[in-house]
Parts: C-alpha cells; structure tokens; sequence
C-alpha cells in the first residue's frame, strides 16, 4: 500500500515541479470547492423544479425510476463540471 501511494506521489511530482507543488495544490482544492458548489446549486434547482418530494418518492414510496433519473441527472451534472473546470 505505501509502496503504490509513493509510486502516485513519485508521477506528481515527475508532472508538477516541487517548487510549484503548492500551487498546483491549492489550485485543485479550489477548482473541488468550485465544482462541488455548482453541484449543490444543480441539485437544489432540481429539488425546487420538481413538482414532488424527491425525498417522499425515493424514501417512502420506493420509485426506482425516480432514483434512475436522479442518478443520471448527478452524472450528467458532474461530467459537465469536470469538463468546464
């Protein structure tokens, strides 16, 4: 396990120079921040769209459906992220 975690750590820095490591870094955790907060705003649109209670419907009346389409909206919605970010 150590040995696979140093051979990760060995590839980034063979691709980001040591001195600009903190950058690099700190740019990632912002762009994470960025991309999740878009996710939260995405699923609160959806949540104020829907003419139900995702939660009743997915909880309570066991739609499968429902849980297929929000599954897909989330994956759509996080691809579209990853690729503008």
């Amino acid at each position: 396990m150590a040995d696979s975690m140093f051979k990760i750590f060995a590839f980034a820095l063979a691709i980001v120079k040591y001195d600009q490591l903190l950058e690099v870094l700190v740019a990632v955790l912002i762009l994470a921040v960025v991309g999740l907060v878009i996710f939260g705003i995405a699923y609160f649109v959806l949540h104020l769209v829907a003419p139900f209670s995702i939660r009743k419907e997915i909880e309570q009346d066991q739609n499968p459906a429902l849980g297929v389409l929000i599954a897909s909206l989330v994956a759509g919605i996080a691809i579209i992220i990853a690729a503008a970010i």
